[in-house]
This record gives C-alpha cells, sequence and structure tokens, in this order.
C-alpha cells in the first residue's frame, strides 16, 4: 500500500533574533531530515505520516484534519487522497494566496512560506516568525531518507 509522507521543518524565532547572524544561522539550518523514529506517526487511517521537524516554542505548532472522506489538511496544506495533488491553502493577511502545488505521483514536493504570528505568553505579546517548509512523497515503501539529498526540480 502507498503512503504520503509530509515532513513540516519549522523555524521559529522572535524580535530579538533578526540580526544578521541569526538570520545565517537560521539559513544554515537543513530544510530536509531522516524521518524521526521518535516524532513522525501515521495519520488518517494508516494513510500517511506526519514528521515534524524544527522549533515548536509554544508546544501545540502541528495542526491537521481530515475535512472530508477525499481532503487531509495538515498545516496550511491540503492533500487530495484521489489524485494525490498538494494545494497550499494560502495565508491571505500576508498576501500569500492559495496554490496547486503540483502532483506527489510525478515527484516529491518542497515547498516554503514565511510568516508572523501574535502570541501571548509569560504575561508578553510578542510576534513569533516563523519559516515552514513542506516536503512531501507519494512512496510505495517507507524510506527514513526519502527527503534526504533528494533531486529537486
Amino acid at each position: 500500500m502507498s503512503t504520503f509522507i509530509l515532513q513540516l521543518v519549522i523555524k521559529q524565532w522572535d524580535k530579538s533574533q533578526q540580526t544578521e547572524q541569526h538570520a545565517k544561522a537560521r539559513a544554515a539550518l537543513p530544510d530536509s531530515y531522516a524521518l524521526s523514529r521518535e516524532k513522525a506517526f501515521y495519520a488518517f487511517d494508516q494513510r500517511c505520516i506526519i514528521d515534524q521537524q524544527g522549533d515548536d516554542i509554544m508546544g501545540d505548532r502541528l495542526s491537521y484534519s481530515q475535512p472530508d472522506s477525499d481532503t487531509l489538511q495538515v498545516d496550511c496544506f491540503q492533500l487530495s487522497l484521489s489524485n494525490k495533488t498538494l494545494k497550499f491553502t494560502g495565508l491571505e493577511e500576508f498576501n500569500l494566496p492559495a496554490c496547486l502545488l503540483g502532483s506527489l505521483e510525478e515527484k516529491n514536493i518542497q515547498y516554503s512560506y514565511t510568516w508572523r504570528k501574535r502570541v501571548y505568553q509569560g504575561g508578553f505579546h510578542y510576534w513569533l516568525y516563523e519559516e515552514v517548509t513542506l516536503n512531501a512523497a507519494f512512496v510505495a515503501s517507507v524510506d527514513e531518507n526519502v527527503f534526504v539529498n533528494i533531486n529537486r526540480e
């Protein structure tokens, strides 16, 4: 049975970490990893593996649901089970429009976006900035290195 694999790589920082030095350090971090045996889990009746890597300052970063029998929603991404396509659902407040990213039958897909959200923690409000990278694949057999050193178009 073929499996969808979705890996979200999340880099988070606050206003105090916006220097050139911090930006270079974030840029040096990988945008894909081997699947984590500790973090990756099956979802949606064993049809999908979800692997979250990187930061999770608030501890509840990853959201996922199944709006209907054909659609998986993970963060800002929708996966169609029947036609194996991946769509970015957009972030209107940041001028990031929805778009079809492509078919997972044809290739692995990588997509990144950057945004910020207002956070209240420890009695203070602040901006939490994020760069989110999604690596997605549809595979006949699971290989923990599916996203390591892949050839991206």
